[in-house]
Formats: C-alpha cells, sequence, structure tokens
C-alpha cells in the first residue's frame, strides 16, 4: 500500500513521515491553502527524506512554467497537479525529468467519457473530494463501481479511523493523506502521521 502524506512543512513532521515508512512526502505550492510553502523552505525539507521517498509538489492551474521553475528549485522527484492540466502537461513534466500525479474529484472521474479515461489509465491518478485539503470525503457512489484500473491514490477525508475500511472497499494502490493527520487547520500531528500509516497498511 502506498502512502503519501501531503502538505508537511516542518522538519519534524517529515522525519515523522519518513520513520513511520511513507512512500511520499507533499509540499504545497497551490496558492491559497494554510499549507502552502516557498520553494526554498521545500528544498531544505527535501534534503531529510531519503531518495527512494517521493518528494512530490502539489499545484493548481499555474503556468507549467512556474511550476517547473519551483519543481526544478526545490529539486522535487514528481509534481502533482490539482487543476485542468492537460496529458500534454503531464507529458512535459516529465520530459523534464519529473514523475507526475494527476488528481480528479471522484465525480470529475466518474464524468469522463470512456475515451477519456482509456486516456489517463496509463497515468498515475488521484482522486479526491471537490475541495483538496478540506476533510471531506467524496461519495465513492459516484464511481458506480468503475474505479481507475491503473494506478491510482485515494485521498479526501481519510485519517487513521477510516483508511483502512476505505482501502479495503474501494482497493485503491495508495493513499494520499493531509487535513486528517493535522491537530487543527494546516498543523500536523507527527503521532497521527504515525498512525495513519499504520492503519494504511493493516488490510495487509
Amino acid at each position: 500500500m502506498y502512502v503519501k502524506i501531503c502538505g508537511l512543512q516542518t522538519t519534524d513532521t517529515v522525519a515523522a513521515a519518513v520513520e513511520a515508512g511513507a512512500d511520499a512526502v507533499g509540499f504545497v505550492f497551490a496558492p491559497g491553502s494554510p499549507r502552502t510553502i516557498g520553494a526554498e523552505l521545500a528544498l531544505r525539507l527535501g534534503r531529510e527524506v531519503p531518495l527512494d521517498i517521493e518528494t512530490v509538489g502539489v499545484f493548481r492551474n499555474q503556468p507549467l512554467d512556474e511550476v517547473l521553475d519551483i519543481a526544478s528549485a526545490a529539486k522535487l522527484t514528481t509534481v502533482q497537479l490539482h487543476g485542468n492540466e492537460t496529458l500534454a502537461d503531464t507529458a512535459r513534466l516529465r520530459q523534464a525529468g519529473f514523475r507526475t500525479l494527476r488528481a480528479f474529484s471522484a465525480a470529475g472521474y466518474s464524468a469522463l467519457a470512456p475515451a477519456g479515461k482509456l486516456a489517463w489509465a496509463s497515468e498515475r491518478i488521484l482522486l479526491d473530494a471537490v475541495e483538496p485539503g478540506a476533510g471531506v470525503a467524496f461519495d465513492a457512489s459516484v464511481l458506480g463501481g468503475d474505479a481507475p484500473k491503473g494506478f491510482w491514490l485515494l485521498a479526501g477525508g481519510l485519517n487513521p479511523g477510516n483508511v483502512a475500511q476505505l482501502v479495503a472497499a474501494l482497493g485503491p494502490s495508495g493513499v494520499d493523506v493531509s487535513s486528517g493527520v493535522e491537530s487543527s487547520r494546516g498543523i500536523k500531528d507527527t503521532g497521527l502521521i504515525r498512525e495513519f500509516i499504520e492503519a494504511a497498511r493493516s488490510t495487509g
């Protein structure tokens, strides 16, 4: 079970995620979030992350040149796109040497035509709530049993108390959490990070 802990801003929370076995740590660069940081801080935090763990930058409807500049300055391994970005955008990012994740709301993914779903089938995608980072789970029933066929992460409203049940029910490749491991909005809790990773992997 692939686990990503997102919205990290401090050395202690990055260390907690790494020590608990996270596969990826996420830094938010999208404007308007209480978790948004700059490239300089992300670079410092990323130096504490082993090479086998992804460092992911989260962007939303930002100019691709800006995304590339920030991702390069922060020395990220992966760019996560949360807006209206296209397949061509993900291809350009990979050509620049980054791995990619493309986020959709569950409803947005469900609304894609079959050809659209097929087009994204070879990409790593993430299914999230309508408002990322708000701690509100998406309605899994909108998928109608038609979950993505390739690598996909479940996000939106996950926490240590519900992640195991949702993983068992929906069968994602992995999970992504932000607000579900916070003691207050934007403030990560190292204990909750550890509990979440343990719970996410408890289903085997």
